[in-house]
């Protein structure tokens, strides 16, 4: 028997083998050599000088202005992006759930930009919101209204970003929300209509507490890709005007393959790295996701 056993877990860590391999290759080796470089002065034209400097990048990076004012920007981010996307997809799923004609072609109609990538959906709406001749200032001019000067304005370039990035995933969001959706029993719903329960009294009481497991791994899915912005600020304003959109994820690709600045860069990557799982703890914690999912 025990040598049976042993046969079937040889065989299990072949199965998981090819698994873990690619998790070393592109993730623990990664992370540890982003760990080394940041204690060095690793700077990519002069491999060949590379000197341990301890602490040095970690204490340069907590007086450094950019970085601060790219963990602002991703704080705005996250703050008016979670309610924004996960509301509209809600939303959403909730439109194309009940029974009624061209219900298939509004399910793809609304999943439709997720399918187009992030670096072609931010040139198509760089153009949309060009302050001189773009679509929606030509709009408001036609309305009577004044144009606006959009990814040119510090004020207003993070809240263009937002909406573009909200318009862009609530697609793919509300498939996951019109699957919980439509594993809630009917019955449950035509019960409480009996009861002369309102449609407003029917999604508070049913609809939200039967979708919160769903709820809280879009919550906890979105929290996280929130952080990670890069490209559209990238391809839309590079981090401008005056850093209003650049992001610690931008600003660690810029130093690291811009400036070459590989050893600094590290430092970053590692600080950010590690307040995310900070972040995502927290808001596991305060949302109940990491508990008892039957109390």
């Amino acid at each position: 028997m025990n040598n049976i056993l042993a046969k079937r877990n040889n065989q299990a860590w072949w199965y998981i083998f090819p698994a873990l391999l690619l998790l070393a290759l592109f993730l623990f080796i990664p992370a540890l050599l982003s760990i080394y470089y940041s204690l060095t002065n690793y700077y990519m034209l002069a491999p060949q000088d590379r000197q341990f400097v301890g602490l040095l990048n970690y204490l340069n990076l907590f007086k450094d202005p950019v970085f601060w004012t790219s963990v602002k920007n991703i704080g705005q981010f996250v703050l008016f992006v979670m309610p924004i996307q996960v509301g509209t997809a809600l939303g959403l799923a909730l439109i194309v759930n009940r029974k009624r004609p061209w219900n298939t072609f509004f399910k793809v109609s609304f999943f439709a930009p997720v399918v187009v990538s992030l670096a072609v959906t931010s040139v198509l709406w760089l153009y949309i919101l060009n302050p001189d001749q773009g679509l929606l200032n030509n709009l408001l001019i036609k309305l009577g209204m004044h144009a606006q000067p959009l990814l040119t304005s510090p004020k207003q370039a993070m809240f263009a970003i937002i909406g573009l990035s909200a318009w862009q995933g609530a697609g793919y969001q509300m498939l996951i929300f019109l699957a919980g959706l439509q594993n809630i029993p009917t019955e449950l719903y035509e019960a409480a209509r009996i009861d002369g329960a309102s449609k407003w009294e029917r999604f508070l009481h049913i609809t939200l507490p039967l979708l919160k497991p769903t709820s809280l791994m879009i919550l906890t899915t979105t929290f996280i890709d929130a952080f990670k912005l890069i490209i559209q600020p990238m391809i839309m304003t590079q981090g401008g005007p005056l850093n209003s959109t650049i992001t610690p994820v931008y600003y660690i690709y810029r130093t690291g393959f811009t400036d070459r600045q590989l050893g600094y860069a590290s430092a970053m990557s590692v600080i950010y790295g590690l307040a995310i799982i900070l972040f995502t703890l927290i808001q596991r914690k305060i949302t109940g996701a990491g508990g008892d999912q039957n109390a």
